[in-house]
C-alpha cells in the first residue's frame, strides 16, 4: 500500500524542500547578491515623484459604488447566459421562457436605475 503513495510523498518532500530553499535564498542570502539596494526614495510611501496632496482615506462618491454594482449585475447576467445558450437545445421552451423572465427583470432594474439618474456622472 505504501508503494502506491510513495511517489506522492516524494513529490511533496521535494516541493517543500524547494520552497524552503527558495525562501532562504530570496530573503536571507539573496539581498547580499542583489543589484538593486533599497534607499530612502524606494522606501518612501509614494514613488510617483511628488508628495501626496490628499489623505488616502477620503470618501468616494456613492455613484462609484452604484456603477460597480451595475457592472457586477450585468457581468453575472452574461455568466448565466453562456451556459443557458449552450444548453438551450436540451432545456427547450421552459428554459427559453425562464431566461426571458430573468432578462426582463434585469432590464426593468436597469431602466429604474437609468430613470433615477444612478448612471449620471455630473
Amino acid at each position: 500500500m505504501l508503494s502506491n503513495y510513495l511517489p506522492i510523498l516524494i513529490f511533496l518532500v521535494v516541493a517543500a524542500g524547494l520552497a524552503i530553499v527558495l525562501l532562504v535564498l530570496g530573503t536571507g542570502i539573496g539581498r547580499y547578491f542583489s543589484r538593486f539596494h533599497s534607499d530612502s526614495a524606494k522606501l518612501a510611501p509614494y514613488e510617483c515623484g511628488f508628495e501626496a496632496f490628499e489623505d488616502a482615506r477620503t470618501k468616494f462618491d456613492v455613484r462609484y459604488y452604484l456603477v460597480a454594482i451595475v457592472f457586477i449585475v450585468f457581468d453575472l447576467e452574461i455568466a448565466f447566459l453562456f451556459p443557458w445558450a449552450v444548453a438551450l437545445g436540451h432545456i427547450g421552451a421552459l428554459g427559453l421562457t425562464s431566461m426571458a423572465i430573468f432578462l426582463a427583470i434585469l432590464v426593468v432594474g436597469f431602466i429604474y436605475e437609468w430613470k433615477k439618474g444612478a448612471l449620471e456622472w455630473d
